[in-house]
């Protein structure tokens, strides 16, 4: 199932199920956040066309991204691979935007990065989760981008800064459940140039062991979301390209890029 949020006409955000062969895809609308009240339709239905989509979850809470979760992305930074256990940064959930909205490049950095990735969607309030029942507390998967100040990251060793500027985790375009995330091609695109072709087979730490991992620390809320680390390809952004990360199985996340 494919869970949008978008607006019409400047409304209000509301939510739907996409339904519909590539181009021609509509919307069911349900009443709701379907986090709390699960898939009620409402008997309206839109034309995908016609409608703003907008990031597909807004957290309540927090994100939780992993770092150097791809072996090889780790190399071509010249880290070390995280072996006996994830390594878990924050962003802010100010940090997020949808589909079509502009990533905003800051003056304080010179190295502004793009980092295509799966999203992990959880559904409810959970804490010690055994990574054999991490399935139970994920609503879905979505595409995202780790925007990363690289010079920044590399000054501060603490990574709040180069995570956490507004517009450095575009998130879309639809909330995708019922999916098997354990070996999806991951594809980033800069200006329509493939510069990162992965999967997520090459995870170091799978999806399950993920959400055990954080959430032996912390509880988890509706809402909240996990990315799952970058493959190799990683690059600079500049003001007028647009960066394009698909996943398979969930679809295109598509932005333009900006100065801020």
């Amino acid at each position: 199932m494919r869970i949008a949020r978008f607006t019409t006409s400047g409304q209000d955000p509301r939510y739907g199920v996409v339904h519909g062969e590539d181009g021609a895809e509509r919307i069911a609308v349900i009443s709701g956040d379907p986090l709390y009240a699960g898939i009620v339709p409402t008997g309206e239905v839109l034309a995908l066309a016609g409608v703003r989509l907008l990031a597909p979850v807004i957290p309540r809470s927090k994100i939780l991204g992993i770092g150097r979760n791809y072996a090889a992305h780790a190399a071509e930074l010249d880290n070390e691979v995280p072996l006996a256990e994830p390594l878990v940064f924050l962003k802010p959930n100010t940090s997020v935007v949808g589909p079509e909205d502009p990533i905003r490049l800051p003056a304080l950095s010179r190295e502004v990065h793009y980092e295509g990735e799966l999203a992990v969607v959880i559904a409810r309030m959970c804490r010690d989760v055994p990574a054999e029942r991490a399935g139970e507390v994920v609503i879905g998967y979505t595409c995202a981008n780790d925007v990363t100040a690289r010079d920044l990251q590399r000054r501060d060793g603490q990574w709040w800064r180069a995570k956490g500027f507004d517009s450095f985790c575009p998130l879309g375009p639809y909330l995708v459940t019922d999916l098997d995330v354990s070996d999806l091609r991951i594809t980033t695109r800069l200006d329509g140039r493939t510069v990162q072709d992965g999967r997520t087979r090459d995870m170091v730490f799978d999806v399950a062991r993920l959400v055990a991992h954080v959430s032996a620390v912390m509880t988890l809320l509706p809402g909240d979301v996990i990315l799952t680390g970058t493959p190799e390809g990683v690059g600079p952004l500049a003001a007028g390209q647009r960066v394009e990360v698909e996943i398979e199985g969930i679809g295109v996340l598509a932005n333009p890029v900006v100065d801020r």
